[in-house]
């Protein structure tokens, strides 16, 4: 259970990174990016777990390191696609506002 808090607490740390190393972070919310690295993690976490991968000889290390991958993973994608989008359409609407 100590390595379920662990890797949530890691997850939830590289989730703020991302957030605040995102020059547009100001677009979305702090805790984006950090909620879907957790949530990614955990399931993960569940996957490698339930396939019994952190009982074998050699390779209880996967389900520690990939659930981190996966969150890192995660919290970038959703912060370049959503940052991405989100400033587009904030500028639409300025643009749109600035022509009245």
């Amino acid at each position: 259970m100590l390595d379920l808090i662990l890797i949530t607490l890691m997850a939830l740390a590289i989730g703020a990174i991302v957030w605040g190393v995102d020059k547009r972070h100001n677009i979305y919310g702090s805790f984006l990016p950090a909620g879907v690295a957790v949530t990614a993690a955990m399931l993960c976490w569940i996957i490698t777990v339930l396939f019994g991968l952190s009982y074998q000889p050699g390779l209880t290390w996967i389900p520690w390191v990939l659930p981190l991958v996966v969150a890192a993973g995660a919290a970038v994608a959703v912060s370049t696609v959503l940052g991405a989008r989100r400033v587009q359409r904030h500028t639409a609407a300025l643009t749109e506002i600035l022509k009245r």
